[in-house]
Order: structure tokens, then C-alpha cells, then sequence
């Protein structure tokens, strides 16, 4: 999965540099400052929650790396994804829950989601949460998915 790119677990160091290229991505899509910053309160990489899931150990990032050395780049992020265990859910043990994935193309989304799923398998998960529209990726090997086992509802705690 070497395309000049290097995947490590991601740290509690990375906290800014991961919100930086979250927000950087945001600003592409939303030139207005005023409806960004709305989007940013209501987003998965506000800085509380990448606190919480970093100090965890089950979020992983892609840097690119320099191909004559094979140094890092400093600080050139192209790829995230947020993850944390949940423990008895939905019957099962153990289950990585991953909350967002963001990278800079469908082939660094696609080995995020292919690291995610294999660090679950190594660990011996019972299964691992995907956002929905991982399914559109390609891998390398197959993954079988599964639509979630039961039907949620949710209900709003805050005014």
C-alpha cells in the first residue's frame, strides 16, 4: 500500500494538523466563513472530538512522503480517519466503530477504510462501523458488507 505514502496510528500531537487539513478541505466546499464555522461546530473533527478519539490509539493518517528519502514531509497530511471501540454492541464483543474518514482521494479513503478493517481483524473485532458511503470504494480485497443488524432511532437530549 506504499504509493508514497506512509499510514501511522494518529496522536494526540496531530490534534492541529488534523483539524487544519479537515478545515482546509471544508473551505473547498463552503467559501462562506460564517456557514463553515456553523459547519465546523456541527462536524466530526471539532477539536473536542478529535481530542477524545486520539488520545484513544484507533485513528489512523496518511502523510506523504518524500519518494527520494522516504522521509515524511512534515506536517502534510492527505488522509484520516476517526475511530474508537465500542464494547457490546449489538451482541457482539468487541466492534470498531469508525466515525469519519476524510482524504485527499478515493485510493487513500479506500486503504484507510482497508486499514480499519484489517486492524479490526488483527485484533479480533467482531465487526467495525463504516459511514455508509465506504461502500462506493475499491479494494484491494473485498470486503463483505452488512447493513446494520438492528433499527435505531435516536432522540435529541439537548434543547
Amino acid at each position: 500500500m506504499n504509493n508514497g505514502i506512509n499510514y501511522r496510528i494518529a496522536q494526540a500531537e496531530d490534534l492541529e494538523n488534523i483539524y487544519n487539513y479537515a478545515e482546509n478541505k471544508l473551505k473547498i466546499e463552503i467559501s462562506d466563513d460564517m456557514e463553515r464555522m456553523m459547519a465546523i461546530w456541527e462536524s466530526r473533527f471539532r477539536k473536542e472530538a478529535l481530542a477524545h478519539y486520539l488520545q484513544l490509539g484507533w485513528s489512523f493518517l496518511a502523510e506523504i512522503s518524500d519518494f527520494s528519502t522516504g522521509e515524511k514531509i512534515q506536517n502534510k497530511i492527505c488522509g484520516f480517519f476517526l475511530g474508537q471501540p465500542l464494547l457490546f454492541f449489538q451482541g457482539q464483543t468487541q466492534t470498531l466503530w469508525v466515525e469519519h474518514i476524510l482524504a485527499d482521494n478515493l485510493k487513500i479513503k479506500s486503504e484507510l477504510a482497508e486499514i480499519a478493517y484489517r486492524l479490526s481483524r488483527d485484533k479480533h473485532f467482531q465487526q467495525v462501523l463504516f459511514p455508509e458511503n465506504i461502500q462506493e470504494l475499491e479494494f484491494e480485497k473485498p470486503i463483505q458488507f452488512h447493513k446494520i443488524k438492528d433499527n435505531f432511532i435516536w432522540a435529541k437530549t439537548t434543547k
